[in-house]
């Protein structure tokens, strides 16, 4: 409801309210009983009842409640998200092994003495050592 739909509401009471004298007492009376009718026909106000507080670690812990619908919904969730942040684990893993491995075998390259020595004077030395890598 906007304001002006309030306000038409206030002004038609108003008016309404200002000529009740004025009415028969005959209609005051039908609007009474039909005040009094409405009232018994409606229906009873539910009792506001609060949730009950759960314990966080009974609903994730407890067998009865993991296998319900809430504790399957849970556990749908769960368990994919579980497995990408291992997944993503592995991978990122992986991946630092793979340039460990990389830096190591350049070391070993360069220790062992196997380059020529102006790859060591040469500012296009990892240009060297890619070109290097591919021809292996």
């Amino acid at each position: 409801m906007n304001t002006d739909d309030i306000n038409l509401a206030y002004k038609v009471r108003h008016a309404l309210n200002e000529n009740l004298d004025a009415l028969p007492a005959s209609t005051t009376e039908r609007l009474a009983a039909a005040r009094a009718l409405a009232l018994s026909r409606k229906k009873a106000d539910a009792p506001a009842v609060a949730p009950a507080k759960r314990d966080w670690r009974r609903s994730w812990f407890d067998v009865d409640t993991l296998f319900s619908g809430a504790g399957l919904g849970r556990l749908a969730v769960a368990v994919p998200m579980l497995a990408l942040v291992i997944g993503l684990g592995g991978v990122y893993q992986y991946q630092q092994q793979q340039q460990i491995a990389e830096l190591a075998e350049l070391d070993a390259a360069v220790l062992a003495d196997e380059l020529p020595l102006t790859a060591y004077l040469d500012q296009g030395f990892n240009a060297y050592l890619e070109s290097q890598q591919r021809h292996q």
